[in-house]
């Protein structure tokens, strides 16, 4: 598939590489808000990364691209297998989804599980909090991540609209290849895609990281039929097929990894107050198996088989509201592990449904969003009792957003949320050793729903010719935060443990405490003046998070270190040129058996040419990563006492649109 994706790519390029149009999607918000219009109304900050961006940062993994995203890290297990941190909140608390649709994978079962959503396949991804999350889920306190790839078409094409990419990496000898095709005639649009990237493990400055490899590419069609005017009704549907390979650093063994997935979608549109009606469903059937080197032995397999189906209503002006949407989710997922993961965590099934409501209104000068969402989940499996127990949750969240206008270039913000989630699978139900993360977990059966209560106000300013900054300040106060607490002990296959014991398995039990979260986060671009012809900036970024338990002191395990820094934009016509320096800090807030990191700074540069001009397709980009080459332990990674970050790292990418 690699090999199929790459060449295609080339050959696509140098076939049309004056092409000139773009991708008829690019910027859609699809996550943000069920009723349309520019997100900047919204009382908190929407994250968008572009595919130009996505394409110059490069790797497997969401949280890759997301790389200079504020408050946003990566859990950096392994080259195949880095979820999205958002605020220090990881895979409980942040929602992944693919066009609105639940990944369906097993990534928030343990750190080693990679997400099968490959960011060469998307068009944009969004990183969405506020309101908007609780149309996804009690799993979205932190956040939502979304990956857009109009797989099942929401326009009409007429023509064709591509995008074909090609690039190779020095650090992994990676090389990898895209094609993302929209067509059309009529009423009828389709969309094709293919992807594959296979990369050797890969360098630090203190060697080369073992079992880093990764392979993996995948492919999917859909198309839409359309009826109606301008703005017509359609129903569309799409499939899915994703494989992966990669290592497991620190391990002998490595993951097969696949998904096949189905979805489809219908949007009928009327006249009057109720506007739209939006129907979506998805049906993942995922497996990986954990393999021996060498040996070639399957050590366990995951299966998970979920289903994820939302209907959503949205009505016009109603009374002193501008816009509503309510909507009904229902969710069945069954989790399955053989072999070694047997001992890990027995099967279990999940079902939830819920209700949610999504409005917007004038308050005098005030621009009000305001959102609730009542789920009712329900979880079967056999925790370390070995008796078979079924648990039943009603986690209730509201949220409500004030957006004020202080001027023509002066937006401020303020949120207020709680919310609430039901325990996963794991946290109640896992019973013993967990090869991947080298951890022994047990499960608390008798956890109850962890609430987080809210606060955050933003800015957003615009002044000048082209000055931008949004920044970010924000509280979260926990009740009965659930965590993995290492005891400190360690233990064997066999269920023994003691401090300093001949075993390998870090003890971790699962355990609910009082916790605060703070932190801030701040982006800008300023304008500087001409330069050589064209136009130079500078650009800022930072963040912070503070994670602390109040009740028994004590800080939250795995925090992201704070970061800052900044650097210069210089773009005309045909040429760009940028660099970013980020200080990074030492993370020395540490919880029990958690190690400490180095603070670092992070030196990347990039050179874009457009041959043909910025109207023109082609455009060839030169990226380095890394550049100083320093030694890089990841804060939020469970192994970084064995396993360095990528060393320095030069890509260079070819791209054309047509």
């Amino acid at each position: 598939m690699f090999r199929l994706a790459l060449m295609t790519a080339v050959a696509v390029g140098a076939l049309v590489g004056a092409a000139q149009a773009q991708t008829a999607v690019s910027g859609v918000v699809v996550t943000a808000s069920p009723l349309a219009g520019d997100p900047d109304r919204f009382a908190t900050i929407v994250q968008q990364i572009r595919r130009d961006e996505i394409l110059g940062h490069g790797g497997a993994s969401l949280a890759d691209a997301l790389r200079d995203t504020p408050g946003v890290a990566g859990t950096g297990f392994a080259a195949g297998a880095s979820r999205p941190v958002i605020r220090g909140m990881d895979a409980q608390r942040v929602k992944i989804v693919e066009n609105g649709l639940s990944s369906g994978d097993a990534s928030d079962v343990g750190p080693d599980h990679g997400v099968p959503i490959d960011p060469l396949a998307a068009q944009n991804i969004e990183v969405v909090r506020g309101a908007a999350t609780l149309r996804y889920g009690s799993q979205a306190i932190g956040g939502v991540v979304n990956a857009f790839n109009n797989r099942i078409p929401l326009k009409r094409v007429s023509g064709i609209d591509g995008d074909a990419s090609a690039a190779y990496e020095t650090n992994a000898a990676t090389g990898e290849g895209a094609v993302l095709i929209d067509a059309g005639m009529g009423d009828v649009a389709v969309h094709l895609d293919g992807f594959g990237r296979r990369a050797s493990s890969y360098d630090t400055p203190l060697g080369k990281q073992a079992n880093s490899f990764f392979k993996g590419g995948g492919y999917s069609v859909g198309g839409s039929v359309f009826f109606g005017g301008d703005d017509p009704s359609r129903v569309g549907a799409a499939y899915t097929d994703y494989q992966a390979r990669y290592g497991i650093p620190g391990e002998q063994s490595y993951i097969d990894m696949r998904q096949d997935k189905g979805a489809a979608g219908a949007t009928l549109r009327f006249d009057g107050v109720l506007q739209k009606i939006e129907l979506d469903s998805g049906y993942a059937d995922y497996s990986h198996s954990e393999i021996e080197l060498g040996a070639g032995d399957v050590l366990s397999t995951f299966n998970n088989k979920e289903w994820d189906g939302r209907a959503e209503a949205l009505l016009g002006a109603i009374g002193p509201l501008t816009g509503a949407a309510v909507g009904l989710q229902l969710q069945d997922r069954r989790f399955e592990a053989l072999g070694e993961g047997a001992d890990y965590l027995a099967p279990t099934h999940t079902r939830g449904g819920a209700g949610f409501l999504f409005v917007e209104a004038p308050f005098g000068p005030l621009a009000f969003q305001g959102a609730a969402r009542v789920e009712q989940v329900r979880i079967t499996g056999t925790p370390v009792s070995g008796i078979s127990a079924t648990r039943d949750f009603t986690p209730v969240s509201v949220s409500a957003g004030f957006a004020f206008d202080l001027s023509d270039t002066l937006r401020l913000g303020l949120t207020a949320a709680s919310a609430a989630r039901a325990p996963a699978q794991t946290e109640l139900f896992a019973t013993g050793p967990h090869d991947g993360p080298r951890t022994f977990e047990i499960g608390d059966p008798d956890l109850g729903v962890e609430r987080a209560n809210s606060l955050e106000a933003t800015l957003r300013a615009r002044f000048g010719a082209g000055a931008r900054l949004e920044g970010s300040l924000w509280r979260a106060r926990f009740e009965d935060y659930i965590y993995g607490n290492l005891s400190g002990r360690v233990c064997d296959e066999d269920a023994v443990c003691a401090f300093n014991g001949p075993g390998e398995l870090k003890e971790l039990f699962f355990a609910q405490r009082d916790a605060d979260f703070w932190g801030a986060e701040l982006k800008g671009g300023f304008p500087i003046g001409r330069a050589l012809g064209g136009e130079l900036s500078l650009n800022v970024l930072a963040d912070y998070v503070r994670a602390r338990f109040t009740s028994g002191g004590g800080n939250v395990p795995r925090i992201q270190p704070g970061r800052a820094g900044g650097g210069l934009a210089w773009s005309s016509e045909k040429l760009d040129a940028s660099f970013m320096a980020l200080n990074v800090a030492k993370q020395d807030r540490t919880a029990a058996g958690d190690l400490p990191t180095d603070g670092y700074v992070s030196l990347d540069a990039q050179v874009a040419w457009r041959p043909f001009g910025a109207a023109r397709g082609l455009e060839v980009l030169l990226v380095g990563h890394n550049i100083a080459d320093e030694e890089i332990r990841n804060a939020t990674a469970l192994n970084k006492d064995e396993v360095v970050m990528p060393g320095r790292n030069v890509r260079l990418v070819v791209r054309t649109r047509f």
